[in-house]
């Protein structure tokens, strides 16, 4: 596991693509641990029918005790706290320890808190190291949205925020387009809340399993944009979606270059200087950078 420094925390784990998959399907999730994915999501939420939440916890836990996730980030998406389910799933999955929990729906930096409070308990109970399991969220509507300052400083063990934006657009009362200017601001203001407090910012998901230009194109909007990875529904989105998250061996050497210019005129009394025909300054110096902690969590460096 790579670990590398983005603002005011440590985030321990590259996320580019975070697959779902059925918390009720023991015979998916064992296939879904064999793909080398950075991150599953073992749902409990959306992907569990109301007359299959108790058997999602309980094949969620069984799955955590007895399947080889390999290298694969092994997270829990409980339902909402609100759904008055939340709490009793998270007495079900934690003793089986999974390395993070995803909350869905969250509006308020309590919300984050009770959830990580009820953690640390369980923590404590165990004599396990308190922080450990990690926390992730998603910011799907539009009072989730107005108190992203709020939530996205709510609490140290909280790693990322995920976007969802097609629940977004039911709450906005919106059209779901796929320009997606609908979403536009909430999306931008999520990558910018998260950026300020240091988290990872997670896309939110590309509905059309069969649109995979459609989706490199969307991942790649997400890339530049600032988000660090993106959700995927289905196996087939997974690769499409590492690859654009991944930094390519030429954006690589490029980042290497400008940065050991940038050193080399530094040292020689230079501050702004012309690369390639370029003029460089710190800006530039520090897209290098993100570019070049991307590709040592991914491994590359």
């Amino acid at each position: 596991m790579t670990s590398f420094s983005n603002g005011t925390r440590r985030v321990e784990r590259v996320r580019r693509a975070l697959l779902f998959v059925p918390g009720d399907d023991l015979k998916k999730i064992n296939k879904a641990a064999g793909l080398g994915v950075d991150s599953l999501i073992l749902d409990m939420e959306d992907g569990a029918a109301l007359n299959r939440k108790t058997e999602a916890r309980t094949t969620i836990a069984q799955a955590l005790r007895t399947i080889d996730f390999g290298r694969s980030e092994r997270l829990a998406r409980i339902n909402p706290l609100e759904s008055g389910w939340g709490l009793d799933d998270l007495n079900i999955v934690l003793p089986a320890h999974p390395d993070g929990i995803v909350v869905p729906k969250v509006e308020t930096e309590e919300q984050v808190q009770e959830v990580s409070l009820f953690i640390t308990q369980f923590e404590k109970r165990e004599g396990m190291p308190e922080g450990g399991i990690r926390l992730l969220i998603f910011v799907e509507t539009a009072k989730g949205v107005i108190n992203l300052r709020q939530i996205a400083g709510s609490d140290p063990r909280l790693d990322g925020i995920m976007f969802g934006g097609e629940d977004l657009v039911g709450s906005l009362g919106a059209v779901r387009t796929k320009p997606g200017w609908e979403i536009f601001y909430a999306r931008s203001a999520l990558v910018t809340y998260a950026a300020a407090f240091g988290l990872q910012a997670i896309d939110t998901i590309y509905a059309d399993l069969h649109d995979i230009p459609g989706l490199i194109e969307d991942s790649r909007l997400a890339q530049q944009m600032g988000y660090t990875g993106k959700l995927a529904i289905h196996p087939r989105q997974v690769e499409p979606i590492t690859e654009v998250f991944t930094p390519s061996d030429e954006a690589i050497a490029a980042a290497r270059r400008l940065s050991e210019a940038f050193q080399t005129h530094q040292s020689s009394g230079a501050g702004v200087f012309e690369l390639d025909g370029k003029m460089v300054d710190m800006p530039m110096l520090r897209a290098a950078e993100r570019v070049l902690a991307r590709a040592r969590a991914a491994g590359k460096v």
